[in-house]
């Protein structure tokens, strides 16, 4: 069994990479590990110099990932979209963005390394820039690879987003999410969805087979934090807006890692939902950060809990100035880099923060050596 050691200040990146190589494959989730606090490594994308002078799709394929014997599909010769709905598969979403594509690509790489099953994993990949042939860039990276593309049209959110503390929270494929039940094949009842900016390290069929009970989005939850701050005065002052918690237990969860039940969403109208709290923020200014808060008005209070180790969140600092973070304590299953800080920005400025050094070894960006 393979844990990952406590770390108490800087552990050499040589160390961490030995930890965490994708090329141990899968193994049981590792204990948390914790850095020093290094606030003065981060900066921001506009002050980075261009240290990579990539073509910003030139990604080395990644190398073939083991198959088990158990796995319920490998002796079937199943390829191409026909396979979206097997009913053994598990399927995950994310967004292939052109300016996060590169953290993009190392999650699935992540997953896939980490998979017991990987040959079970469908993967539905959502764009947003019709020009650019991602769908090909993700077939030459992982031949072997089960996916879907799919088109999402900006202009379905664009006249519904609201000026957010940070400009890439108000990217409209950010709001894809929102609209998976409609976009996915019916046949699709249940999705993990993933963030761009994280790495997952243990088996994600154990995340899928979270059990829901009649809740219709799961999450790890964070009820020791301050839940009136994801809301703005006005807000919480006027009871048509605040009465919506009435009765409820609210508390944060991240909306960047969700098991998602496709069914029961369609059932009850959920992006509607959504969409109307958006339309009042239009009118109202009821919060500040992008499309986190109309999932919490929705669903904050009503979430199957996920244990914290899917989420070891806010590894990119906070959302205006970042910072370097220590990991929550407990074990770890996935690494989100979610916040302002970039470890992909920050290792190519040669400025990274400790846990930078996790990341790195799944990314694929670059030439072959």
């Amino acid at each position: 069994m393979l844990w990952i050691m406590r770390l108490s200040g800087f552990f050499s990146a040589a160390m961490v990479m030995i930890v965490l190589s994708p090329s141990l494959q899968s193994f049981p989730p590792a204990e948390a590990i914790r850095s020093s606090h290094f606030d003065g490594y981060l900066r921001f994308p506009s002050q980075l110099s261009a240290v990579n002078t990539l073509n910003p799709f030139s990604f080395r394929k990644a190398s073939s990932y083991r198959n088990a014997e158990e796995c319920s599909s490998a002796d079937r010769k199943i390829s191409g979209q026909n396979t979206v709905c097997d009913p053994s598969l598990v399927h995950i979403a994310i967004t292939l963005d052109i300016e996060y594509l590169r953290g993009s690509i190392a999650a699935v790489h992540s997953v896939l390394q980490h998979s017991l099953c990987p040959e079970n994993i469908f993967f539905h990949f959502l764009v947003s820039e019709s020009e650019a042939n991602l769908e090909t860039l993700v077939r030459s990276t992982f031949p072997q690879l089960k996916f879907k593309v799919y088109f999402f049209d900006p202009k379905i959110v664009r006249n519904l987003i609201s000026t957010s503390v940070r400009q890439a929270l108000e990217q409209p494929l950010n709001y894809a999410r929102n609209y998976l039940a409609d976009i996915l094949e019916p046949c699709v009842r249940r999705v993990i969805y993933l963030d761009s900016d994280l790495v997952v390290v243990d088996d994600v069929s154990k995340l899928w087979t979270t059990n829901l009970g009649s809740r219709t989005v799961g999450a790890p939850e964070y009820c020791h934090a301050n839940f009136t701050k994801y809301f703005t005065e006005s807000f919480w002052s006027d009871r048509r807006f605040s009465g919506t918690f009435a009765g409820r237990k609210p508390c944060y969860f991240n909306t960047g890692v969700m098991v998602m039940d496709l069914a029961k969403w369609r059932r009850y109208g959920y992006t509607k939902r959504i969409e109307r709290w958006m339309e009042i923020q239009k009118r109202s200014r009821i919060y500040e950060l992008g499309s986190l808060p109309p999932f919490l008005l929705v669903f904050a209070g009503h979430v199957a809990p996920i244990e914290h180790r899917w989420n070891q969140h806010g590894l990119g600092g906070d959302n205006v100035k970042g910072s370097c973070r220590d990991l929550h304590p407990g074990p770890v299953s996935l690494l989100h880099w979610s916040g302002s800080g970039k470890p992909w920005l920050r290792l190519d400025s040669k400025r990274p923060c400790p846990l930078d050094a996790l990341w790195a070894p799944y990314d694929l960006y670059g030439p072959s050596p």
